[in-house]
């Protein structure tokens, strides 16, 4: 199951399962999934809508709690930890990025990158927050807010905000769903350039077959089930 000898992966499921309620009835959504992420490594996750995907980042990340089997955040249980200090490792390690960009209104660019930076206490925020827009290419955009950017400006905000935190483990959700084709590729180009960059791991749910082929692996669901992985 888990080597003791090992330096613990950065995440590390063994037999997960998720079953929610629904009007019809309990809907299992994982089944019984094995999935494991080394340091550095950039797994795509694949497969049809409604297989899954989606719910496996949930709960990888410790958003959502499974019904059953085990979930490790770097080599921690999450099943041990509380809600707090879940929060604190999710804040201290790993970052995420959707398909809807999750910016806030009301805040400029260079708000949105800075402020979770602030709340975590980290040092120089606004510094951090500029040196990573200028990262992505936004030098120009840092005073504008959201709707006065395109959608693949505001995924670029979403990227800088999440990196800037230094994670060791990314997980992206469809971050190329709601662009162009143009605008998709700067944004993945972007994404994998600067996870190499940072050594960080990368857990990527994608439709996009020629963005999946940029991963070092590829993991395939089907129906709740892990499929293929290699």
């Amino acid at each position: 199951m888990f080597d003791a000898d090992a330096p613990p992966a950065p995440l590390d499921l063994h037999g997960v399962c998720l079953t929610l309620p629904s009007a019809a009835g309990p809907v299992d959504i994982l089944r019984g999934v094995d999935f494991i992420v080394r340091p550095g490594e950039r797994v795509a996750v694949v497969g049809p809508s409604g297989c899954g995907k989606s719910s496996l980042i949930a709960v990888a990340a410790g958003l959502e709690r499974p019904t059953r089997g085990q979930v490790r955040l770097f080599g921690e249980d999450l099943a041990d930890l509380g809600e707090d200090r879940r929060a604190r490792l999710r804040r201290g390690r790993v970052s995420l990025v959707f398909q809807a960009f999750h910016l806030l209104p009301n805040m400029t660019a260079e708000e949105n990158v800075s402020t979770p930076l602030e709340i975590a206490g980290a040092p120089g925020a606004t510094r951090t927050a500029r040196e990573w827009l200028d990262r992505v290419g936004l030098t120009a955009r840092l005073r504008h807010y959201p709707h006065q950017l395109s959608g693949g400006e505001q995924q670029r905000v979403a990227l800088a905000r999440a990196l800037a935190a230094s994670p060791e483990l990314l997980f992206a959700d469809e971050p190329t769903g709601n662009l162009d084709a143009a605008n998709a590729a700067a944004v993945a180009d972007l994404m994998f350039d600067l996870v190499a960059a940072a050594g960080a791991a990368l857990v990527l749910v994608t439709h996009d077959d020629a963005l999946a082929a940029r991963a070092d692996r590829r993991a395939r669901m089907f129906d709740g089930r892990m499929v293929q992985d290699a």
